[in-house]
């Protein structure tokens, strides 16, 4: 009885908190009302004992906002996503129940690679292994940022390592050492978009990783063609037709995201689409 009090006393708080901002995100467009929450401190007091459910409720709201977004992006709809408006809500969800792995899923996989919120990401991670002490996960994404996004390998050396000693096995360390000299990163990206998505509950959060790991296995496609061509020709090609055309590409190589593979004045593999699940003004 004193928890059902306490639960009702705690969402009445939080009517009262929300309300002033109800009527302006009713005028917002649909896919633009993510919400807004109290500040985290202002949470974590007037939520009591139900830390852990409110958390769980900011993570689900950016969940079926995201959700929504996606499936009217995937429709050609012109629509501007509230990026700035998710970040608090899943910072928010942290201090609530730093338990919550959704909340750090979502952050690896919409902060990281849609809003490029590198930093952002990492803070949240780094909050969380304070707690999920015996998670490898936490490690394990922090460390493929460093080394992927940021190219601090020292970091990611720190990161897989300690991810090496929670599992007790040694593929993190390799992982690392292959970071340090920044071998093979496409590689790398398929098995840790392969990992992220096996371990994922969100089928909306699957669906992002699963596009993403279309995108890098044609990156990676192409890249052992350029490989096979530079073997036999004994020089690098100049474009990806020219690899298709000496026949090292039997069937065309599609981005899953609708832009254009090319190569850059350095030789690597780009796409016109950035990687972009989403229009939006942070993707850099």
């Amino acid at each position: 009885m004193k928890q059902a009090l306490s639960l009702t006393l705690c969402a009445a708080f939080l009517l009262c908190l929300l309300a002033p901002v109800a009527r302006h995100m009713q005028e917002r467009p649909f896919v633009q009302r993510v919400g807004v929450s109290p500040q985290p401190a202002v949470m974590r007091f007037v939520t009591a004992d139900q830390k852990q459910i409110f958390g769980a409720l900011e993570v689900l709201k950016v969940l079926i906002y995201y959700g929504t977004s996606l499936e009217k992006a995937q429709q050609h709809q012109d629509i501007v996503h509230d990026f700035q408006g998710m970040y608090p809500l899943i910072k928010t969800a942290t201090r609530l129940d730093p338990y919550n792995m959704d909340a750090y899923y979502f952050a690896q996989a919409i902060l990281v690679w849609d809003m490029r919120r590198i930093d952002e990401a990492n803070a949240l991670l780094d909050y969380g292994m304070q707690y999920r002490t015996w998670d490898f996960y936490l490690p394990f994404f922090a460390g493929f940022n460093h080394a992927y996004f940021l190219k601090d390998y020292d970091k990611a050396t720190f990161y897989y390592k300690r991810a090496g000693e929670l599992t007790g096995s040694d593929l993190f360390i390799r992982l690392a050492s292959r970071y340090m000299y920044e071998a093979n990163q496409t590689g790398l990206a398929i098995a840790y978009l392969q990992t992220m998505k096996a371990g994922a509950r969100n089928e909306t959060i699957k669906k992002s990783f699963d596009l993403r790991l279309t995108a890098f296995m044609a990156v990676k496609r192409i890249e052992d063609a350029q490989a096979a061509f530079l073997r036999d020709l004994g020089r690098p090609a100049k474009t990806i037709e020219e690899i298709a055309q000496a026949g090292y590409l039997a069937t065309p190589v599609i981005d899953p995201y609708g832009g254009t593979f090319y190569l850059d004045n350095t030789g690597r593999v780009r796409t016109t689409s950035k990687f972009a699940a989403l229009p939006s003004n942070n993707a850099k």
